[in-house]
């Protein structure tokens, strides 16, 4: 009898039955409160009934018409409704079914446009596990080991990550900004760079934003040099944030912007942007695939876009964001192993550490799994697994997010030891 494949690990003992916006049935009948989205995927939530009707009717239509044999009118109408939301400079847009695939046409477009290459990566980010992906992750050696030969011409550049470094923001910064200039001096030379690639908050890394500073350090290296300057928004992206794009808050202007997961609402579509003019420079024949915006998950995303816009979701991200930031900080001070709260809007995040500073992984796991007693998902990242990340829908409500942080607290009370808690 076929079996699903023993290293596939699963964060939670869930058998999901149904789903109804934040809220998972489990085949054991408890209700449980999914604040996991499944990894920032469900936007609107699970089922939204717009979505499901969009979705419905598109089957009924047609399903699959593959995008370079024959067009379909879904794909053609999110191109054009994403016009309202890729910055000006991003007119045009291919569709793949992952946000790996996409990285990877990211990559090969870059590479092609420039003539260069090597591509800086910066540490502790995601990008997929596909071949040249998981050449530039490094969010943790579980992503790349007994993998290599893996994709040459990359390098890796420090990350600021200011609460590890034990620095202030504006030191990790500078720090970090000067080692990318050393690695210009002694490791590629500028004119070797085809692109830098970023995620604007890192995903699986530990949920870390990005310094604006950094960012905009990153954007006048790539426009001084000529290095295309990749934006991975797929986790990040669609108002997860509390801003439509997270990298708008630092004003920079991405060469190609990556999109995928909240985009369709929990359907497998992705999309690369990029000026038409840099779009041109890839080579023929290089972009395509069978299922790469398929006319259901197209649909889906067109609808996800219209709830997003008509019931505010990207604004009810920032507010209840804030509202989740204040609670985990008022939970932090009761439960000091919580060494750091931190995140954008609905992509909050806490590092759990020791009393010396070391990771404290076994707690953090201890939470996340005691979490599911209290019918609370969460799922956990970070290199050295000791973050917890908590990514409800876009349409969560104050009582939710309240339901939320009393589950959690919860559950702190339960497995943190006496020493850890105030």
């Amino acid at each position: 009898m076929a079996q699903i494949s023993p290293i596939v690990k699963q964060a939670t003992p869930v058998i999901v039955d149904r789903a109804e916006g934040n809220w998972i049935v489990g085949t054991d009948g408890v209700r449980y409160l999914d604040f996991t989205s499944g990894i920032g995927v469900t936007s609107t939530g699970h089922c939204h009934p717009r979505v499901v009707e969009a979705a419905r009717a598109q089957i009924g239509n047609v399903i699959h018409a593959q995008a370079t044999t024959v067009m379909h009118k879904p794909l053609l109408e999110l191109t054009e409704k994403l016009s309202d939301y890729l910055p000006e400079n991003l007119d045009s847009v291919f569709y793949a079914n992952s946000g790996a695939e996409a990285v990877e046409g990211a990559l090969r477009l870059a590479r092609q446009a420039t003539n260069r290459p090597n591509i800086i990566a910066f540490q502790g980010g995601f990008h997929g596990r596909t071949s040249g992906a998981s050449s530039i992750t490094t969010a943790g050696t579980k992503f790349r080991n007994n993998t290599v030969p893996l994709m040459g011409g990359v390098v890796i550049a420090p990350f600021p990550y200011a609460y590890r470094l034990g620095m202030s923001e504006a030191d990790a910064v500078r720090f970090a900004l000067r080692e990318l200039d050393y690695l210009f001096a002694t490791t590629t030379s500028p004119s070797e760079v085809a692109a830098f690639i970023i995620e604007p908050v890192l995903g699986d890394g530990g949920y870390i934003p990005v310094p604006v500073e950094f960012l905009r350090g990153i954007e006048e290296r790539a426009r001084k040099h000529g290095i295309v300057l990749i934006v991975d928004e797929i986790q990040s992206g669609v108002g997860r944030t509390g801003a439509f794009w997270a990298h708008t808050r630092s004003g920079i202007s991405p060469d190609i912007l990556i999109t995928a997961k909240g985009i369709a609402s929990g359907f497998p579509i992705s999309a690369i942007a990029a000026s038409k003019e840099l779009m041109s420079k890839g080579l023929p024949g290089s972009q395509g695939g069978t299922y790469g915006g398929n006319a259901v998950a197209a649909a889906a995303a067109i609808e996800t876009l219209d709830v997003i816009d008509d019931e505010q979701l990207v604004h009810n991200s920032a507010e209840r964001g804030e509202q989740l930031q204040a609670g985990l900080k008022r939970i932090q001070e009761r439960f000091p192993v919580i060494g750091d709260v931190r995140g954008l809007g609905l992509m909050q995040a806490i590092e759990f550490t020791t009393p010396d500073g070391e990771a404290d992984a076994a707690t953090a796991a201890a939470v996340q799994q005691g979490a599911v007693a209290e019918e609370l998902l969460l799922l956990p990242c970070g290199p050295l697994g000791n973050v917890i990340r908590i990514v409800p829908a876009l349409t969560v409500s104050a009582e939710e997010v309240d339901l939320a942080l009393e589950r959690l607290e919860r559950t702190l009370a339960k497995v943190v030891t006496p020493a850890y808690a105030n």
